[in-house]
């Protein structure tokens, strides 16, 4: 729960005191997330967000020292008449050639954050995470194995090996989700999704997903308990 101080802070400190005119009530967001998101193939690192509420024409997100990251304003009808529910967005994610991981950590450190939404009606959505810098590391795919070349008669195995939360045991990995897609110049996007349980170290993809003479991908998305996630991709394709 967000303490009504902490919200009291933000209407006094925000720069559109307009916010704050008049009777208001308090409503929480139903999600609100915060997390890193390393691609551990392509060497880089991305911070995602997510919220869903009711409907607002407003969303600000702040740091523990009220600083903003995130200030997303709607006009337009879609502002003015309906609003938006749910967002999710994610950042630019620099290869650490450009931006070393330490760096790009050290822009969002640790500790809390907050989600203020305004609805339509001039309620105040607000919402609560903690971010941390507990990442995942390296899942290790074992098969298919890269560029491999598969059957498109046989179920596809996809196997790894499971990891150790990076502070366990106070942490965790909380599952795994698997993606097999098609790849996006070969036509119809087809994506084959599935989040597998911590244990979980293979999942088939069956036979009807796949096509002869066609390229694919697999990723591999770890999530550790604190939200936060790595992923390793890796290409194959199907016989003719």
């Amino acid at each position: 729960k967000l303490p009504l101080l902490i919200v009291g802070t933000i209407l006094v400190g925000s720069a559109s005191v307009g916010w704050a005119q008049g009777p208001f009530s308090i409503i929480p967001f139903a999600e609100s997330e915060l997390f890193f998101e390393e691609n551990t193939t392509d060497g880089d690192l991305g911070l995602h967000f997510k919220v869903d509420g009711d409907g607002w024409d407003r969303v600000i997100l702040v740091n523990g020292h009220f600083e903003s990251l995130v200030d997303v304003r709607l006009g337009g009808k879609l502002g003015s008449v309906i609003g938006l529910t749910e967002l999710f967005s994610e950042s630019a994610e620099p290869s650490f050639d450009e931006m070393p991981r330490e760096d790009f950590l050290a822009l969002f450190p640790p500790g809390p954050y907050y989600f203020f939404g305004r609805t339509l009606d001039g309620s105040w959505l607000v919402g609560f995470t903690m971010l941390t810098h507990h990442l995942p590391g390296a899942v290790e795919l074992v098969s298919p194995e890269e560029e491999a070349e598969v059957s498109p008669d046989e179920n596809l195995v996809i196997q790894w090996k499971t990891l150790v939360a990076p502070n366990a045991p106070n942490n965790a990995i909380e599952f795994y989700e698997i993606v097999a897609e098609r790849d996006e110049d070969e036509g119809l996007h087809q994506v084959f999704s599935i989040i597998m349980p911590a244990t979980a170290t293979s999942v088939s993809v069956p036979a009807e997903f796949l096509e002869a003479g066609t390229d694919y991908k697999v990723e591999i998305i770890a999530q550790e308990t604190s939200g936060n996630r790595s992923a390793v991709e890796s290409p194959f394709s199907t016989e003719e």
